[in-house]
């Protein structure tokens, strides 16, 4: 079976930055309690951009970086958001019309906060059975219109952008394993709908999150015949920093091999693995031969996981 390779990154952040001071006097709270509950200290809000333009910026941003990327390559488009109201044409045909590619299969997604582990996954399957040969992956969300803005829960985690990888067949004998879980029937722990605030019963979805990921993993793990001492690095969604910490504790691993950025990003929900895959490229903390786990989990509710080699 062919097995993929990521060939390029990309990543968008809105200008306005925002940051614990600015959120503490508008909520009342102090700037200590906002970072001790979250460990964010700056997240991005849009202004004037639509959830289309995010995505595009992240992938221009992607091609300054790589050039030598032939965009009229791209034979296939998915974009995983939740926040979006462009619902026809979706977000992946605006991609499209805007790189001018004249054959491509476009596809928007909704599956929750993990949506991105579910894109690649997508857009791999189809590389497998020799649909598809490169494929263009987009997480992207603008939360900072769907927040009540009075809503601890939301207000002081939730944060604006994009991210971009590009995907293609490899000939090589590169892992490559899956795990994805629904959990329908808890769907209401996390909820958004268009027109209306994010709502999150935030005790219990970190119940969820610290549990169902460890499992998600470890069967992972057994699935590929791997040990996690062999994982370079987990590439977690970067919901909450607490939630990141337990996660790394229940697997006895290192801290420092669990990837996190939200101090400085925030809560993008399906932009946060892409945005942190390209901070790692840029930061050449990722060679050829690494074996990472990108690992989503929230709304839905789904959780996702991928063990591949970069």
């Amino acid at each position: 079976m062919k097995n993929i390779e990521i060939v390029a990154t990309g990543s968008y952040l809105p200008p306005n930055k925002v940051d614990n001071e600015q959120l503490a006097n508008e909520l009342e709270v102090a700037e200590q309690f906002i970072y001790k509950r979250t460990g964010i200290k700056t997240r991005y809000y849009s202004e004037n951009e639509t959830i289309e333009q995010l995505a595009i910026k992240s992938i221009h941003n992607l091609i300054d970086k790589k050039p030598q990327i032939n965009i009229d390559d791209i034979d296939m488009i998915v974009v995983a958001t939740t926040s979006t109201n462009l619902l026809m044409p979706g977000i992946s045909y605006k991609v499209q019309e805007n790189l001018k590619i004249k054959n491509c299969m476009c596809l928007d997604i909704l599956a929750g906060c993990a949506g991105f582990i579910n894109a690649i996954d997508i857009a791999r399957t189809y590389i497998a059975i020799g649909k598809v040969n490169r494929a263009l992956v987009i997480g992207v969300d603008i939360l900072s219109e769907c927040i009540d803005k009075q809503d601890m829960s939301t207000s002081i985690i939730l944060s604006d952008g994009a991210g971009a990888v590009v995907v293609q067949k490899t000939e090589d004998k590169t892992l490559y394993e899956s795990n994805i879980i629904s959990e329908g029937e808890k769907g209401n722990l996390l909820t958004y709908k268009a027109n209306e605030k994010i709502k999150m019963n935030g005790k219990e979805i970190y119940k969820y999150a610290v549990t169902e990921t460890i499992t998600n993993i470890n069967n992972l793990l057994k699935k590929s015949n791997t040990d996690i001492d062999e994982i370079k690095y987990i590439v977690p969604h970067q919901s909450n920093m607490k939630i990141m910490k337990s996660i790394a504790n229940r697997l006895n691993m290192n801290s420092q091999k669990l990837y996190m950025n939200i101090e400085n990003v925030g809560n993008t929900f399906c932009a946060s693995i892409p945005i942190a895959i390209d901070e790692m490229f840029e930061k050449k903390l990722l060679q050829k031969g690494d074996k990472i786990i990108l690992l989503g989990y929230g709304g839905g509710l789904n959780t996702g996981s991928i063990l591949m080699e970069v």
